[in-house]
């Protein structure tokens, strides 16, 4: 989608801090982090959301999950811990609508799942 923000990214039209790139996905750090470590892993190609996840495009899961892997291997929070997170649709937390996941650490997570 020419509109959408980490589309753009993808095509180097914004800059973005990288932190993991492939030919599939691309890793950059959050600029608006939410913990010492925060990075989003997006698909290089555009999927509005988890829901929008086929059985054409369901290995671009598999990538994104090496992807984060790696991420957290090169930030060093691979032992001490991470948390992965895909926000789906308003209600979910997606503010923008392009397939991403969070990887966040650096500190202890507070447990907020009720």
């Amino acid at each position: 989608m020419s509109d959408c923000i980490f589309c753009k990214i993808v095509r180097g039209e914004i800059p973005c801090s990288k932190v993991f790139e492939d030919d599939q996905v691309l890793a950059f750090d959050d600029i608006h982090p939410m913990a010492p470590v925060h990075v989003v892993v997006i698909p290089k190609s555009h999927i509005r959301t988890l829901l929008d996840v086929t059985g054409d495009t369901l290995p671009l899961m598999g990538a994104m999950t090496v992807a984060a892997q790696e991420v957290a291997k090169r930030k060093g929070i691979d032992q001490k811990g991470f948390r992965v997170v895909c926000n789906c649709n308003p209600e979910g937390g997606q503010i923008i609508f392009h397939l991403h996941m969070h990887v966040l650490g650096g500190r202890h997570l507070a447990d907020n799942m009720g």
